[in-house]
C-alpha cells in the first residue's frame, strides 16, 4: 500500500509516517519508481507507535524497543533485544503505564456500578403508556 493508504489506515498524516520513516522506526519499501510502499504489518506497527508516543515514549525509546516487541510477537528469538540507552527512562514509562492501568480499572469499575444502579432504578421505575419510564417518586 501507498503512503496515503497507510495514513488512512491509522489515521496518521503522511507526513508524520515520513518522520517516522527519518528517525528509524517505520522501514517502507521503496518501489522501482521510488515510491514508498507499506505491508500490512506497517499498519500495526505504526498504532503500536502512536500507543508508545501516546504513552510517553520518546521516538529514540521507540526505536530501541520496537525489535524487542515484534520479536516477541512473532515468538521468534529476540536477538534484536539489547539494552535500551536509557534503560531509567523506559522503566519511568513503564511504571506510568501501570499507574495509568490503575487508575482506568478504578474507574471502569466505578463507571460500572453506576451504570448497574441506573440500569436497575429505570427498570424499578414505573412504565408510562408510551412505555418510557416515568419519573422517580422522592
Amino acid at each position: 500500500m501507498k503512503i496515503g493508504d497507510l495514513a488512512a489506515k491509522t489515521g496518521v498524516a503522511p507526513r508524520l509516517l515520513r518522520y517516522y520513516e527519518e528517525v528509524g522506526i517505520l522501514h517502507p519499501f521503496r518501489s522501482g519508481n521510488g515510491y514508498r510502499t507499506y505491508g500490512e504489518p506497517a499498519v500495526d506497527r505504526v498504532l503500536q507507535i502512536r500507543e508508545l508516543l501516546d504513552a510517553g515514549f520518546t521516538t529514540e525509546m521507540i526505536r530501541e524497543i520496537l525489535p524487542c516487541l515484534e520479536a516477541e510477537k512473532e515468538q521468534t528469538e529476540a536477538a534484536a533485544c539489547r539494552p535500551a540507552k536509557d534503560l531509567d527512562g523506559v522503566r519511568r514509562q513503564l511504571s506510568s503505564i501501570e499507574r495509568r492501568i490503575d487508575v482506568l480499572q478504578r474507574n471502569r469499575h466505578a463507571i460500572e456500578i453506576y451504570l448497574r444502579a441506573w440500569e436497575d432504578a429505570m427498570a424499578a421505575a414505573p412504565t408510562g403508556a408510551d412505555g418510557v419510564p416515568g419519573p422517580v417518586a422522592e
